[in-house]
C-alpha cells in the first residue's frame, strides 16, 4: 500500500478532470491566504481572490461559498490526507506508533511550509469569522481521523469513546509540541523531537514530572 503523505499526493491519484478542479481550488485557497496575510481577513473580497488567482469571480463562487471557506480549505483537505497516511501504515503497527509517525512526517515534510501553516493558524485566532468556520472544519476532520483510527483499532467511531478520545489527545499533543517549538527556545530545527517526546509521555500515561527541590541553604553562625 502506498504511503500518502500530502494533499498533493492524494490528488495525484485522481482522474485528470478532478486533478484540474483540485488545482483550481488550491490556487484560489492559496490566493485567499496570501491576501489575508497581506491586507487582513476583513479586507479580502471574492473579487480580489479571483483576480489574485487569475480567474473570474464567478469561478471563485463555483468553488467556494465564502472567503473563509477558501482560507480554511487546506486544513480540511490536509486532514483527509493525514487520515490516508494513517490508513497506509502497517496494520500490525501499534496505533500510537502509527499516529506518531504520521505527525512526525507532517512536521518534517520538506514540501510543507511550516511558516505558512502557522500564519494561517494566527489568522484563524484573530478572526471571529474564521474561528467559527474552523469549528465546522474541525468537526469534519475529526470525524475522518476518528473513522481511520476506528478502522485500525476495531472500534466504532459512533459508539466507542476510544477512537474519538485518541484522535483528540493525539492532536492536542501535537499542537502542544508545535506551539512550544514555535517559541524558538527548544534548540531543535523542527518540532519532530518534541512530537516524539509528547507521544512518549502519552504512552506512559503522562506521568507527573519529579519536582526538583532546591537544596537547603546552609546557615553560617
Amino acid at each position: 500500500m502506498c504511503n500518502l503523505r500530502t494533499f498533493e499526493e492524494v490528488t495525484a491519484q485522481l482522474p485528470l478532470r478532478d486533478r484540474k478542479k483540485a488545482a483550481t481550488r488550491t490556487a484560489l485557497s492559496d490566493a485567499a491566504v496570501r491576501l489575508a496575510r497581506t491586507v487582513g481577513v476583513d479586507a479580502v473580497t471574492a473579487d480580489a481572490i479571483a483576480a489574485e488567482a487569475g480567474v473570474s469571480t464567478r469561478t471563485f463562487h463555483n468553488y467556494f461559498p465564502s472567503k473563509e471557506e477558501a482560507i480554511l480549505y487546506r486544513s480540511e483537505t490536509e486532514g483527509t490526507a493525514w487520515a490516508a497516511q494513517l490508513r497506509a501504515r502497517p496494520v500490525d503497527e501499534p496505533i500510537w506508533d502509527s499516529l506518531e509517525q504520521v505527525v512526525v512526517g507532517i512536521v518534517t515534510d520538506p514540501a510543507r511550509d511550516l511558516d505558512e501553516t502557522f500564519a494561517v493558524m494566527a489568522l484563524v485566532e484573530d478572526s471571529p469569522a474564521l474561528l467559527a468556520r474552523k469549528l465546522e472544519v474541525h468537526g469534519r476532520v475529526s470525524r475522518i481521523l476518528g473513522e481511520a483510527i476506528a478502522d485500525r483499532t476495531g472500534t466504532d467511531v459512533d459508539n466507542d469513546l476510544y477512537p474519538n478520545l485518541l484522535q483528540m489527545v493525539a492532536a492536542a499533543a501535537a499542537k502542544a509540541a508545535i506551539d512550544l517549538w514555535m517559541q524558538g527556545n527548544t534548540g531543535h530545527d523542527t518540532p519532530a523531537p518534541l512530537v516524539a517526546a509528547a507521544f512518549t509521555q502519552l504512552r506512559a500515561g503522562i506521568p507527573q514530572p519529579v519536582a526538583t527541590v532546591p537544596a537547603p541553604r546552609s546557615v553560617q553562625s
